[in-house]
């Protein structure tokens, strides 16, 4: 069959790499797509939000299934008009897509479906807000409702920082995105990705990761997209994800189909593993990044024919077969141009070097192609991943490839996967300790 890839990060580079694995494959395209997608697809320009244009390109190449990789395109109601001509589309609508295009939305979902979240006051001005921050205390948790590129979340260890970022975020720091906002209960635990696929009816597990926002080793700095990510998360263990599909996605998805309005696609939840049980902490439409590049390291399955399924409606006729990870361990190192999360510098050369000769794997995040030479072209830029029976394992092999990539001005984490690492060598010292014991 005929793809059409939308996106040019390193999580549709992840997509169109296995997509091009798939035996039912004819032709994949990819709009606008990067130099490290061009290995996989052949690119065209097309711009997501004309829809019509789109549309076109779709009869015009007889394309049979269009997946939509960020989260824009959903939220601006894409894969509707898409739907609509005939076209199968691997995403959600624009109504279902609000479970990530408004927290109010998702946080009033689940109080209707009595769905495990951090209690939560939804304000539109700064009055409302400082009344709201009178019911938690500190440390405040504060989002802008809208979408804000991974990044419009502050938490607030004193009610003054609270308020300073209440005002700053209701007066324009993320557009449209803050006229709006959320004040949250502020949860303890760990936090773990969980993915499900649903086609509305039908919801099957895709697997766990761990990312890292801060922009620092050990957790320091500001927040960003993601510097780095493992798969799957430990932490979340077999009996805990079943706990997650029975509280928390089945009761979305049924909750939804409820309303009239479907989802169809991916379901990301951020999770938190509370002493009181795993608890929702947000939800995205699509699948998330860099958790997306370790997740398709360790997918064997055919994801042409499972993302065919799901736009169809037929998810429940996958052959299991079809639909297997690998029992390894993935692991991703983002690495970012100097500046990032603030502004990056672009235009730094890249040497790839021989980074991919022990199997990793290199995914484009903000590359180009300027006269043959490979340059950065945006915060995060490349996407380090490797493969191995541990944590500790795959981080080596990551690392590795990272240090054989020369990019003068690029950095990264050196600490992605740490508390797994930690996890594992005390378990190794407790197996030899017992055994010396014997």
């Amino acid at each position: 069959m005929n793809i059409l890839l939308l996106g040019s990060g390193g999580r549709e580079h992840a997509l169109a790499w296995k997509l091009a694995q798939s035996p039912v494959l004819a032709r994949l395209y990819a709009a606008p797509g990067n130099p490290g997608i061009a290995q996989h697809a052949e690119l065209v320009q097309l711009n997501p939000a004309d829809h019509p244009q789109v549309e076109q390109f779709c009869r015009d190449r007889m394309i049979d299934l269009v997946v939509i990789g960020p989260e824009a395109p959903l939220v601006a109601g894409l894969a509707d008009d898409l739907r609509a001509a005939g076209i199968a589309v691997f995403g959600p609508s624009r109504a279902a897509a609000q479970l990530e295009g408004s927290k109010a939305f998702t946080k009033a979902l689940c109080a209707q479906a009595e769905i495990p979240t951090a209690a939560y006051a939804h304000v539109r001005s700064i009055a409302e807000g400082r009344e709201a921050l009178d019911r938690f205390n500190a440390p405040f948790v504060l989002k802008a409702d809208g979408l804000a590129a991974g990044k419009g979340v502050v938490i607030a260890e004193s009610r003054h920082e609270a308020e300073v970022a209440l005002a700053d975020l209701l007066q324009g720091r993320f557009g449209p995105a803050g006229s709006a906002v959320v004040i949250e209960e502020f949860l303890q635990g760990e936090e773990a990705s969980f993915f499900a696929l649903t086609d509305g009816r039908t919801v099957i597990p895709f697997g766990s990761a761990q990312d890292h926002k801060r922009v620092g080793d050990s957790d320091t700095g500001p927040n960003t997209g993601g510097m780095g990510a493992y798969s799957p998360a430990p932490v979340l263990t077999p009996t805990l994800e079943a706990q997650v599909m029975k509280d928390i996605i089945g009761p979305t998805v049924a909750a939804l189909a409820a309303q009239g309005v479907p989802y169809s696609g991916v379901l990301y939840a951020g999770l938190m593993l509370t002493s009181d049980g795993p608890k929702l902490i947000e939800y995205n439409c699509r699948f998330g990044d860099p958790e997306c590049q370790v997740l398709m390291m360790r997918y064997s399955g055919d994801l042409a024919t499972l993302m065919l399924l799901c736009a169809r409606g037929e998810l429940d006729q996958l052959e299991s077969g079809r639909h297997r990870f690998e029992p390894v361990t993935a692991l991703t190192v983002v690495m970012a141009a100097k500046g990032y999360p603030g502004q990056p510098e672009t235009g730094g050369s890249i040497d790839l070097g021989a980074a991919e000769a022990d199997g990793a794997k290199i995914f484009h995040a903000g590359t180009v192609l300027d006269h043959g030479t490979l340059r950065a072209s945006g915060g995060r830029v490349l996407n380090v991943t490797a493969t191995g029976k541990s944590v500790a394992e795959a981080q080596a092999a990551a690392y590795a490839a990272v240090d054989a990539i020369h990019f003068p001005t690029g950095f990264c984490r050196r600490d992605i996967g740490w508390r797994e690492v930690e996890r594992e060598a005390r378990s190794s010292q407790q197996t030899a300790g017992e055994s010396a014991a014997t």
